[in-house]
């Protein structure tokens, strides 16, 4: 291995660890018993309700963490767009939390009748739940979106590496989908009518069961390029 290549790869190690480490940090932020050790059994009973918002929270910055992972085994070479893209993704994701643990931890409260604990409360109605979703939408296509570039950059990059450019451009088209789910609810949370019924203002969380798209996308370039390696 020569000089250059060891050096390329210290460099994409060292900046895996440091995503590696702040997407670790953000799950702490997650934390369902917040800084304090409970002193009784009803702070433990208490606690123990915000797990299911954590569980959802938990998958929700795995899955982003799990797609840089995947963007390193296409993309070996430490560049500048890929350490500066990395570093935007870790960038977003600490934005990303506190709307994520928001929206959960709302969602579970209010189809627990309020048994799930809840440290958000809408205050504003309408009003509250534009301005949690268009963030929760933004923040998470932000995220999409930089994993869409990355995938990008791997796509450029992997031919003269010696990998498989289709199977960038493939993940590239994949994270392209909750890239463009998420600006699309974004858009209807801002669009929606303060005056519209309770009911429309879940529509723009109910945008991302659109997510099921990612297969058909997946399985169409198959059909188009073959199946990559």
């Amino acid at each position: 291995m020569s000089l250059i290549r060891q050096r390329e790869g210290i460099e994409a190690g060292r900046l895996d660890a440091f995503v590696d480490g702040a997407f670790a940090f953000t799950l702490t932020l997650l934390l369902i018993g917040g800084d304090a050790i409970p002193d009784s059994t009803d702070k433990l009973l208490l606690m123990l309700g915000g797990i299911p918002a954590f569980a959802v929270c938990f998958f929700h910055i795995a899955f982003f963490w799990h797609g840089h992972v995947r963007w390193r085994r296409r993309c070996h070479e430490a560049t500048a767009a890929g350490r500066w893209l990395s570093l935007l993704l870790v960038f977003f994701a600490m934005i990303f939390v506190y709307p994520l643990h928001m929206v959960f931890a709302g969602l579970f409260n209010g189809l627990s009748a309020g048994r799930l604990p809840s440290d958000f409360h809408l205050v504003g109605g309408a009003a509250d739940m534009r301005t949690l979703f268009a963030c929760y939408g933004l923040a998470y296509a932000c995220m999409a979106g930089t994993l869409t570039a990355l995938f990008a950059h791997a796509a450029r990059h992997a031919g003269r590496a010696g990998f498989d450019t289709l199977a960038a451009r493939r993940e590239m088209r994949v994270w392209s989908v909750p890239a463009l789910i998420g600006l699309a609810s974004t858009l209807v949370a801002l669009v929606l009518p303060l005056s519209a019924p309770g009911w429309m203002w879940s529509l723009p969380g109910f945008m991302y069961g659109l997510l099921f798209l990612i297969g058909p996308v997946v399985s169409r370039f198959n059909r188009r390029h073959g199946q990559a390696a």
